[in-house]
């Protein structure tokens, strides 16, 4: 079993559900807040009001950067951006409540800054678009015949 978990081949997989899954539940917390969907912004199913900061902005960049993850199109920026929020968040709004994460709330926002942190370091895995299209692009640039550049005499 050792080896199976160490193996290079599965790492790509593991990491493309990872990616999912983590982006998933963040754009949920997004749409929640948006839209009033899934026990709404803070579970009080209602939304939070358009431009008021940080909660409405916080709310579009769970939903579009967690969407953007999900998908696997621009992963390491879109983690980056979503790390961001989330060190923003856990600093800001939970950590002045208590030191540690368990006391102030912050469990949330701590694991989503890691979680996306971790993203952008290592890229979307398999399943992602980044992939697919870089394969694409990459097979187009090795299918083009290169031009040659006459040489002036």
């Amino acid at each position: 079993m050792p080896r199976r978990l160490e193996s290079a081949t599965a790492q790509p997989y593991v990491l493309g559900l990872f990616r999912i899954v983590v982006s998933l539940l963040f754009a949920c917390h997004g749409a929640a807040s948006l839209f009033g969907v899934l026990g709404g912004a803070a579970g009080s199913g209602g939304t939070l009001d358009a431009g008021t900061w940080p909660g409405w902005y916080a709310a579009v960049i769970q939903l579009v950067g967690g969407g953007l993850v999900l998908l696997g199109l621009g992963t390491r920026p879109a983690a980056v951006i979503c790390s961001g929020s989330m060190a923003y968040a856990y600093f800001k709004v939970h950590q002045p409540g208590a030191l540690w994460p368990l006391e102030n709330g912050g469990e949330a926002p701590a694991m989503f800054c890691w979680a996306f942190l971790l993203l952008a370091f290592t890229g979307s895995g398999a399943f992602g678009l980044d992939r697919l299209l870089s394969r694409r692009s990459s097979e187009q640039e090795e299918s083009t015949p290169e031009r040659q550049t006459p040489v002036a005499a």
